[in-house]
């Protein structure tokens, strides 16, 4: 068995909401056994984003400026502002209407990745669940290890994905979203 067969994600941990009003920003805490440096690389380089993110950028995210990013698995396109670029510590753009804040922090064994993210209230454990095996896919990938990307509809197919999302929405306290498979 491939270690892509074998994957399913582990219990709902590291996430937070933060509310103001009706918006709504999810949290997720990340501690990564890599440097800041390979961590920034992997947040930035397009042909490393398409190894875990759920979108491709038609250049490298690592400057200020504008960018085109494509949605895994939906006919999403969307210019973006990269806003804030500071190399190895901090990445801020825009990614279908909502912020996206990254920080990274040196710490004992690699770095810890923080990332803020505008999302829909009524999609928040979604959008956890999803950042969630991005994040694992991500970790594997740094590792040598990699699983191929799973983001968008084909991580909803994922086992695991019905439990996770289930947690995440009793710990945000939102109810489940109902959404078919494919994401409609």
């Amino acid at each position: 068995m491939t270690q892509r067969a074998s994957y399913s994600p582990g219990p709902a941990t590291g996430a937070e909401v933060q509310k103001e009003g009706n918006d709504w920003t999810l949290v997720l805490v990340r501690e990564l056994r890599h440097s800041p440096a390979k961590v920034w690389k992997a947040l930035t380089d397009p042909d490393q984003l398409k190894q875990w993110a759920p979108f491709e950028t038609d250049r490298n995210l690592g400057s200020v400026g504008t960018a085109i990013l494509s949605t895994v698995g939906a006919s999403f396109v969307s210019e973006t502002k990269v806003k804030r670029a500071d190399v190895e510590k901090a990445l801020e753009y825009t990614w279908g209407g909502g912020d996206m804040r990254w920080q990274l922090e040196p710490n004992a064994g690699g770095t810890r990745l923080t990332l803020w993210a505008k999302i829909n209230r009524g999609f928040i454990s979604m959008g956890a669940s999803g950042w969630h095996i991005c994040f694992d896919v991500l970790d594997h990938f740094l590792s040598g290890d990699p699983i191929g990307r799973i983001a968008g509809p084909e991580a909803m197919q994922v086992e695991g994905w019905n439990r996770l999302n289930a947690e995440y929405a009793e710990q945000f306290g939102v109810p489940v979203p109902k959404l078919n498979k494919k994401g409609s």
